[in-house]
């Protein structure tokens, strides 16, 4: 962690702190752009002659400042801006004295520009035209680009909005409106709106004034304006006895897919309250559903907003998937209206406090698990496993990115914007809900509930840090739970458990765990009855076994009424695999281990041979010699699943069934049979030559549609290249992406190119590194294009291109990426001949 003073230099000044802002926005969608007025009410901390706050992109313009103590109001014409700090200073002519209360008044103006960053628009189509709404997006640090405020967590403070805007729109924002009328039924215009409506004659404009807001955090602000239609619902609370109205907005292109996440909301909302024995304190909770988005989703403070993919789907015409995806994104964001909204991080390097549970609580707890509401038992989706899953999405993610040198600890400095927006990845998610669940594991899942409990009571509205948590479950449990937990959170990486044994017993040993990798153990003998660590696979951490071992688990693993439980065998496919890419084993015991599951009947243990697979598939893309011989052992194995699933989706069948048929399908195509992809390219082309789309069931949409652009030309080409235009649902969309992106024709592939940089929206492709310098994005973007690289002259040539650049926005990335191909090419070097060898032997 960086010194206070190094830290200080990033931070505001503390001379003053806001306590309420008085916000009014002008928005005109007609000329994209916006104007509007902030008053803040400041406490005086000491004696003050500049006034420091964070602004940016922003045109500031009259500015004044009224101090209770001098009783006297001064004009602020002296400022200066710090582009890099993103920060303007007034000087003041009359020092305000210390414990004073003073309010500064700015009026300011912008552009709505598609930055998804800030007050942004966003773009829709209604018949043939082109249509715009606005709305913000705030987290980490990009409220100042749409008012001058203090835009850091720890400054919380009360907010009243008012938004002006065309009559004929819907303006929302955290709060209800409590008042709405026409600018021209405004009897007495106040005086501070008088420029902002200067130019409104001879048209109609309306007035939105919304209840004041609780204290909160600038990032969590948000306000909206377009031309939105919405669902509505309502739930009764089970602590309060309140009724919370509940409302979802979209564009009427959208509204009709929006009925499923209203209703995952309203069975969540009440659960929270009831878990964490603390009232929901806002009087509605709305979502906004937006067709351009940085983030999935977003946990404003009762106006969550988010892609249409997270939030959007025809439930005729939805996959399993996509069901779980809204449900999930739309769970996480709820949990946050507790877990980051009423109690909220001191700072950045907290950020873990706030996703990690939110990832824990959303994905996993609430959807998966029974609880005691109303004197019923209920859940949400307890037939997804979702506990089993996470071990999939989340731990082997968490476990991947953690294996590299370059990995940070889940509690990471960032002093600055450019490393806030860089530590929203999978180890503030995946690996601080990873060590989360295995704490209340640990625990027991009701004594870390009541810590939890605790820990928001006693910082209602307010900031806290790690220890704020920990204190709070061990008063729960008795135990010390910042001994237990703080290398978990402080320390990089994770342990690797060594198994050994002899007569006397089994010797384990600890190691960190690197993808580059370790000396490998020396073999023993092996004597005892099956057994395996980490039961449950609820540990952080990856054991080594010896191959013998190893052999022995996996026969026991495949039996019938095995006593490894699901979780287990998720967690050694998992492990064995991870333990051959670092060279710790040999990566024909991981394949041995996958062929001895052959006759897995479970969907996600399938899903996790499969995901390991394309992991090798990819590793050695440039070795066709390999890569055609496990397509072989791919097709060897999910060929028969076809063959005993089919491809039709009777009504009411099995949940993991359909899953599995879906995962075999995919597979086998991937892998290249020709028996599978013949149906599904008929399937497509049946489509083509009528229009009907009845033989192309969700669940088997993005193979179907991979299949047909793969192998076909110019048609289905094009037929991508309409149903992206023009789809019925946002999944639809997606896999008319991946379909275009199939294509195995260069010329086709250069008019996808053409594509992303003149048609595609700015959150599904990148052409220019400017269009996502300030956005979550641009990392993905740089992990994406240059991870797959394997070989040390492309190393070589990745980091000669990014030498003489400025890579300060995304070095972690960078960093991580290089990491990724050096391991890959490690691996190659070491297994090559190994897996040549097992493969040629399964041939």
């Amino acid at each position: 962690m960086s010194s206070s003073s190094d830290a200080d230099q990033y931070r505001l000044p503390t001379n003053v702190k806001p306590t309420h802002y008085d916000l009014t926005v002008k928005t005109d969608l007609d000329n994209l752009q916006f104007q509007g007025l902030v008053k803040v009410n400041l406490d005086v901390n000491t004696e003050t002659s500049a006034i420091t706050f964070n602004s940016s992109d922003l045109d500031l313009t009259k500015a004044s400042i009224y101090s209770d103590a001098l009783k006297a109001e001064q004009s602020l014409t002296s400022s200066t801006f710090d582009k890099t700090q993103e920060r303007t200073t007034y000087q003041l002519t009359d020092k305000l004295p210390a414990g004073s209360k003073a309010e500064l008044k700015i009026a300011f103006s912008g552009k709505l520009t598609g930055s998804m960053a800030g007050y942004y628009k966003s773009s829709w189509k209604d018949g043939d035209k082109t249509r715009f709404y606005a709305l913000t997006q705030f987290e980490p640090t990009a409220a100042r680009r749409a008012f001058p405020c203090w835009d850091e967590p720890l400054l919380k403070a009360k907010f009243t909005v008012t938004l002006i805007s065309r009559a004929d729109t819907i303006s929302l924002s955290n709060m209800p409106a409590i008042s709405e009328q026409s600018v021209d039924a405004v009897a007495d215009v106040p005086a501070h709106l008088t420029e902002i409506l200067a130019n409104t004659q001879n048209e109609k404009w309306k007035i939105t004034k919304f209840e004041t807001t609780p204290p909160m955090s600038s990032y969590i602000v948000a306000f909206a304006n377009g031309d939105f239609e919405f669902l509505e619902s309502s739930v009764v609370m089970p602590l309060s006895g309140k009724t919370i109205p509940l409302r979802i907005y979209t564009t009427k292109d959208g509204i009709h897919q929006a009925q499923f996440a209203l209703d995952v909301k309203k069975a969540v909302l009440p659960l929270y309250e009831k878990i964490f024995d603390v009232e929901y304190p806002l009087p509605k909770l709305d979502t906004l559903v937006a067709h351009d988005f940085d983030a999935g989703a977003m946990e404003n403070w009762g106006l969550i907003t988010g892609r249409t993919n997270a939030y959007l789907l025809d439930p005729k015409r939805a996959s399993i998937q996509a069901k779980k995806q809204i449900a999930g994104t739309q769970s996480h964001e709820v949990a946050h209206m507790w877990f980051g909204n009423i109690t909220t991080m001191e700072w950045w390097n907290y950020l873990y406090l706030n996703e990690g549970f939110a990832t824990l609580m959303g994905e996993v707890i609430i959807p998966g698990e029974w609880y005691y509401y109303d004197f019923a038992r209920c859940a949400v989706f307890p037939e997804w496993r979702v506990n089993s899953q996470f071990i999939i999405d989340h731990l082997s993610r968490a476990l991947s990115l953690d294996a590299k040198l370059s990995s940070h600890p889940i509690e990471v400095d960032c002093p600055d914007a450019n490393h806030i927006n860089q530590i929203f990845d999978a180890l503030s998610y995946s690996k601080a809900a990873s060590v989360l669940r295995m704490l209340s594991y640990y625990v027991g899942e009701d004594k870390f509930l009541k810590g939890v409990s605790l820990y928001l009571k006693k910082k209602l509205f307010a900031n806290s840090r790690t220890h704020d948590l920990w204190a709070g479950i061990s008063e729960a449990t008795g135990l010390n739970i910042t001994e237990l937990m703080e290398n978990w959170i402080t320390k990089v990486g994770f342990p690797v458990i060594t198994v050994t044994e002899d007569a006397k017993g089994i010797t384990v040993r600890q190691d960190r765990f690197l993808e580059a990798g370790l000396p490998e153990p020396k073999d023993n003998k092996t004597i005892c009855k099956p057994f395996k660590l980490n039961a449950g696979t609820n540990g952080v951490y990856r054991v080594l076994y010896t191959p013998e071992r190893l052999a022995q688990i996996a026969a026991e693993a495949a039996k019938e009424n095995s006593v490894f439980s699901l979780e287990d065998r998720l967690g050694l496919i998992s492990d064995s695999m991870a333990l051959s890419k670092a060279g710790l084993a040999k990566l024909s015991s991981a394949l041995t281990l996958v062929e001895l599951l052959k006759n897995e009947k479970e969907y996600l243990v399938w899903q996790g041979i499969a995901d390991n697979l394309a992991a090798l598939d990819s590793t050695w893309w440039e070795h066709s010699e390999i890569t055609d011989k496990l397509d072989k052992f791919g097709r060897a194995l999910f060929v028969p699943l076809v063959d005993k699933l089919g491809y039709d989706y009777p009504e009411g069948e099995a949940l993991d069934k359909s899953l599995l048929r879906k995962l075999a399908i995919g597979q086998a195509s991937a892998a290249g049979d020709e028996g599978v992809n013949a149906e599904l390219k008929s399937r497509f082309k049946y489509y083509l030559e009528t229009g009907d789309d009845s033989k192309i069931p969700a669940e088997l949409q993005s193979s179907i549609f991979a299949a047909a652009a793969k192998y076909g030309g110019r048609a289905e080409y094009d037929a991508m290249i309409k149903i992206h235009d023009n789809p019925k649902t946002p999944q639809e969309k997606i896999a008319a992406i991946r379909g275009m992106s199939s294509t195995q024709d260069e010329s086709l592939l250069a008019e996808t190119f053409k594509f992303i940089s003149e048609k595609a929206r700015d959150q599904d492709y990148d052409a220019l590194y400017k269009r996502f310098e300030g956005n979550f994005t641009l990392g993905a973007l740089v992990s994406a294009t240059i991870s797959y690289y394997s070989t040390k002259k492309d190393l070589e040539a990745v980091q000669a291109y990014f030498k003489d650049k400025d890579t300060s926005k995304y070095n972690q990335a960078l960093a991580q990426s290089l990491d990724s191909i050096r391991a890959r090419t490690e691996f190659i070097e070491r297994s090559t001949e190994d897996v040549k060898e097992w493969l040629e032997r399964y041939d």
